[in-house]
């Protein structure tokens, strides 16, 4: 295997946990043109073998098994962990909490003791904007956090653990809540592989290749514009970036801190099918389904932290760009 020295960082070897992963594969991606030593573990093989990128380590290993993830930081001599691990579906959540609170909490707890005297100085925390639950927006990362679903309170839960054990261990730490991911790496070598996701701009990728497209909404008399839900989405290239930017930036200056990631703006649900259809030249049939159980009506960013603390300038912060790079990855599947 290669190592890669970045001349930008002090920084060398990178571990990325869940890095086949939607998210983690463009991390992966990113922090590779850095010319970073990258490792990966996750327990499970997601993508195909044209997404495993031959520069990295892929280690086959659940965060769960804290005596054994010691040894691959120790081994390795990793410097820096960017946790991503997680069981993420909501509606899962809510019927199996014990499960995601073993893998979400649990396992970040583990992982975090594991990394005590070693190498380690540095984790990023991918957390998520449903700490916030539904609180006004736009959401500051001084905002009230008040999760209303399982899903986010492991987030919330995970948030408070690497905040106390970091402190303990001196670690520098930054936790970054997503707002709503979405697009494809523009590389066209990265998407969505899962075939059962069932995020909005997935679904809607997928649906406009087909004969008669549709699309389910949940709820259409939401105090909202159009009266669907309102979401900050952000390009996953632009979020990747954020990452190594934000990795550097406590490398560097030995400070930890909460960042919210998204552009700033909300779209309903409702504008984003309808440039869907715009772009793909195609009528989508809209089917109005009974509003979810503690569906969060509107979400959007303030991200003037974010833009403070880096030199950030998204490339793909358009509708046009996260939809055509979406709908371009679907096509590359059914080839």
């Amino acid at each position: 295997m290669i190592i890669y020295i970045s001349k930008l960082t002090n920084m060398k070897n990178i571990l990325i946990t869940g890095g086949e992963g939607y998210i983690g594969t463009h991390v992966v991606e990113t922090f590779l043109n850095k010319k970073l030593n990258i490792y990966i573990i996750d327990k499970q093989k997601k993508g195909s073998k044209n997404l495993v990128n031959k520069r990295c380590s892929f280690i086959k290993e659940d965060i769960l098994n804290q005596k054994k993830i010691r040894n691959i930081l120790i081994k390795n001599k990793i410097d820096s962990i960017v946790h991503l691990a997680a069981l993420i579906d909501v509606q899962a959540g809510e019927k199996n909490k014990a499960k995601f609170y073993k893998n979400n909490v649990l396992g970040t707890e583990k992982l975090i003791k594991a990394s005590k005297n070693t190498f380690v100085k540095n984790i990023i925390y991918s957390s998520s904007a449903g700490v916030y639950g539904d609180a006004k927006s736009p959401v500051s990362e001084n905002t009230i956090t008040k999760p209303i679903n399982y899903y986010s309170k492991t987030k919330l839960k995970s948030e408070k653990l690497i905040k106390k054990l970091c402190k303990k261990y001196k670690f520098n730490f930054c936790i970054l809540r997503y707002f709503n991911v979405c697009g494809a790496s523009p590389s066209g070598k990265l998407g969505i592989f899962d075939k059962k996701n069932k995020s909005l701009f997935k679904v809607l990728a997928k649906q406009v290749l087909k004969k008669k497209p549709y699309i389910n909404i949940y709820g259409k008399k939401f105090n909202t514009k159009d009266g669907s839900c309102i979401r900050d989405f952000i390009h996953v290239a632009d979020l990747s970036e954020i990452h190594f930017k934000v990795l550097q930036y406590i490398d560097k200056i030995k400070k930890s801190l909460i960042l919210n990631c998204g552009y700033g703006k909300g779209y309903s649900v409702l504008e984003v099918v309808k440039k869907f259809q715009i772009i793909s030249r195609k009528k989508i049939n809209i089917i109005f389904k009974k509003e979810r159980k503690n569906e969060i009506i509107i979400s959007y960013a303030n991200t003037s932290k974010l833009k403070k603390i880096i030199t950030w300038k998204p490339k793909f912060n358009n509708l046009n760009k996260m939809i055509k790079t979406s709908i371009n990855w679907e096509k590359k599947l059914i080839k």
